[in-house]
């Protein structure tokens, strides 16, 4: 079932996709296919806070965490990437180190687009840089939703949300017309949501009773989207 009408997903999504999509085939080439993939393996950290970036990162296949590490050493996951978008250019274009780390959690296929590559096609193309800059302000809007959640939202709530987030990022990989499964750890779910591995373990059996998930191990799938948005009480 779709989400169309009664969550809107729109508002929890950066969508640096279609960023991409107003290069030239000359730019592209330049930016992507020119520079090759490299293969990371589920867990594998592709950058971490605080390190001074010399480039970004695109996402061909697989997903990838971008997380904050608290003082206590407990992750909080900040947004998961999908295919076709990319990660690592905040930190470039404000000159700053990394606000974040971000890795695999699944086996990933990722471009390395170096620093000056990046900011010559920045350069060149205003509709790019524009559609950036539109991409930056949307962002605001998608941690914004995070951040009213995180301060307000039951447990309940916040794992309903980050249920129906993963579930979308999963979909994209999902034929049509088949079940979409989340493969997640609990953990990860458990850092995404921001409650603790306990909670979502507890929770998580409660959405099964009441026939809204099913669970096969580690792996989720959404039986009533409609009922779990209703759960996660967002407006």
């Amino acid at each position: 079932m779709s989400l169309a009408g009664i969550f809107p997903i729109e508002q929890w999504s950066f969508n640096t996709d279609s960023v991409l999509s107003a290069l030239s085939e000359e730019e592209y080439e330049l930016l992507i296919t020119s520079q090759g993939m490299q293969h990371y393996r589920k867990g594998e950290i592709i950058f971490k806070e605080g390190i001074v970036p010399s480039g970004i990162y695109f996402i061909h296949k697989g997903k990838v965490k971008k997380y904050k590490t608290g003082n206590t050493g407990k992750e909080q996951i900040i947004y998961i990437a999908n295919k076709n978008e990319l990660i690592g250019y905040h930190a470039l274009l404000s000159e700053d180190r990394y606000p974040d780390s971000a890795a695999a959690i699944e086996d990933c296929q990722i471009t390395f687009i170096p620093k000056d590559d990046f900011m010559l096609v920045l350069g060149k193309s205003p509709v790019f840089a524009a559609r950036l800059l539109k991409s930056l302000s949307h962002e605001y809007s998608v941690l914004a939703n995070n951040i009213a959640v995180f301060a307000q939202g039951t447990a309940a709530e916040k794992l309903a949300i980050a249920l129906i987030l993963i579930r979308e990022k999963f979909k994209t990989d999902t034929p049509a017309g088949q079940q979409t499964y989340i493969d997640i750890s609990r953990a990860d779910l458990a850092n995404m949501a921001g409650i603790a591995k306990e909670n979502v373990i507890r929770l998580l059996k409660e959405l099964k009773s009441e026939e809204i998930i099913g669970t096969e191990g580690r792996k989720i799938w959404v039986k009533d989207i409609a009922r779990l948005v209703r759960r996660s009480n967002f407006r």
